[in-house]
């Protein structure tokens, strides 16, 4: 019997020799999880039950548990390096075959899917066609990288104080080549549908104590500058003669640009009460010639607190209808430069150059300028904030990936896109996952099904992009562990040996 016992003993040694060692050996091995060999004794039973003096039978192997306890987080400088920090696996795909994992080293292959390795599928929340992430659909995530298109601005949003304590330009009108016409100025750049960048520049003229005059130019110019003009003028009330100016460019076809008659047409009903001109009387419009470099303009007035008044840029009766008229006004307060009034445009080479349609268009939208912040304060000029959504197009410059498994394609035009999300699963016995190499296991019947979230969900753990996580095993802790089986094989041998003596001390008895 004591042969059996000592038998069972080596077994139970080299077992638990095997687990130590292939512990020291993946001791380097992200997101390895240590094993530990786990025994029982072992009684003879009978059909009467053990008595208090039943003998042990030897040792056996019970169970090789995995310890899920995290590993170190040691920081890289690929960005698809992942490490978990908490209780949540990767969840890949081979083909559709799915396992799970806590190894992090993941990259992409020729098509964009991010891969491990192996070659399987790191999975999440994918995009659609639109950006727009798919919440509760997991698939294979992938890198689209394509090029970004341009976006042309429809917004832009201003913070700024103008300086109560500023006096009325002496010089005038206004010239953006004389600074001595004009208080302040800022430059915002916009961009038009072709993705070319325009210079949206507002000149701040003090017309009285809380009056202002905003003189807008975009690229030095008109905004209709590179536009094959009309003289045109939509129809409006006013009370009394109604001059109108064009750009010098749409004369160049008027024989005689002095002045020009149009008739009344008495269908077109007045948008506010008064008479009505008899039908096919003369209207004598004064013509202006207007420069390619003459802004546009629009008055802003400002509260005694310094808060900008709203501005509703209503014009009374007998009040000048220009071509200056750009501005819509917005429910909200804000104004916009109306779709079809901004032709963007590139200077030729002429002498003077000359501002040239360069084929792109504004937006649909047109341009809404938000200054509802703005104040006057009895401080220097100064623009606290600006922005604008609009961008030239960008080609794919890196990926971020934040600690919810966000993933963002970062362009070389300073914007970013979702490219989906990384999820991540847990199980209610990790236990009971089956190990298949590759660090990776597989769902079985006592582990339970996955539950899948986003990172930082619950103890699933936040995600650290940049980084991977350590093997958790101590070498220390292994190297003592060999010492003691070592020395558990060695004395189980001498038990062997030693039964081996005594058999044949028996056997020489004859």
């Amino acid at each position: 019997m004591s042969f059996n016992i000592g038998l069972s003993g080596l077994r139970a040694a080299t077992k638990d020799l095997n687990v130590t060692g292939n512990n020291i050996a993946n001791a380097g091995t992200a997101g390895f999880k240590q094993s530990r060999a786990e025994f029982s004794d072992v009684y003879a039973a009978s059909v009467l039950g053990t008595g208090k003096n039943q003998q042990g039978s030897g040792v056996l192997l019970s169970n090789v548990s995995q310890l899920f306890n995290q590993g170190n987080i040691n920081y890289t400088q690929n960005a698809l390096d992942l490490a978990i920090n908490g209780n949540g696996f990767f969840q890949v795909s081979n083909n559709g075959a799915i396992s799970y994992s806590r190894a992090g080293y993941f990259g992409t292959d020729r098509e964009g899917f991010i891969v491990d390795n192996f070659g399987y599928n790191l999975q999440g929340y994918a995009t659609d066609a639109n950006d727009q992430l798919q919440t509760g659909q997991i698939s294979n995530l992938q890198i689209k990288t394509a090029s970004q298109d341009p976006k042309p601005t429809s917004k832009i949003e201003q913070s700024f104080n103008l300086n109560s304590t500023n006096n009325i330009p002496v010089n005038a009108p206004f010239s953006a080549a004389d600074p001595t016409t004009y208080n302040s100025s800022t430059s915002t750049n916009i961009y038009d549908t072709q993705g070319n960048a325009h210079t949206f520049t507002q000149y701040f003229v003090k017309t009285g104590p809380n009056d202002w005059k905003m003189n807008t130019l975009i690229d030095g110019a008109h905004p209709q500058a590179g536009k094959s003009n009309q003289a045109a003028i939509e129809a409006a009330q006013a009370g009394g003669a109604t001059p109108a100016s064009i750009l010098a460019s749409a004369l160049a076809s008027l024989e005689n640009p002095s002045d020009f008659r149009s008739k009344v047409d008495a269908a077109v009903a007045p948008m506010l009460s008064a008479v009505p001109a008899p039908s096919n009387d003369d209207i004598v419009a004064a013509i202006t010639r207007v420069g390619a470099n003459t802004p546009i303009s629009l008055d802003i007035g400002f509260d005694s607190a310094g808060k900008i008044k709203p501005i509703t840029g209503i014009p009374a009766p007998g009040g000048a209808v220009t071509a200056d008229d750009f501005w819509q006004l917005g429910q909200d307060g804000t104004i916009n430069l109306r779709a079809g009034q901004w032709a963007p445009a590139t200077l030729n080479n002429g002498k003077p150059p000359v501002p040239v349609a360069n084929g792109a268009l504004a937006s649909n939208s047109g341009v809404t300028l938000d200054m509802r912040t703005a104040t006057q304060f009895a401080s220097a000029f100064a623009v606290n904030a600006v922005s604008q959504d609009g961008y030239t197009t960008g080609e794919l410059a890196g990926i971020e990936i934040d600690d919810t498994g966000m993933i963002f394609a970062r362009y070389t035009n300073g914007q970013s896109k979702v490219q989906g999300q990384v999820v991540l699963a847990d199980f209610a016995n990790v236990q009971g996952l089956t190990p298949v190499g590759k660090t990776q296991w597989v769902q079985s019947l006592s582990s339970g099904e996955p539950v899948r979230n986003p990172g930082g969900t619950g103890t699933l753990g936040a995600i650290q992009a940049g980084a991977l996580e350590d093997s958790n095993v101590e070498l220390s802790d292994q190297l003592v562990n060999l010492i003691v089986a070592q020395r558990n094989y060695q004395a189980n041998a001498k038990t062997i040996e030693t039964e081996s003596a005594i058999t044949q001390t028996i056997i020489n008895l004859r």
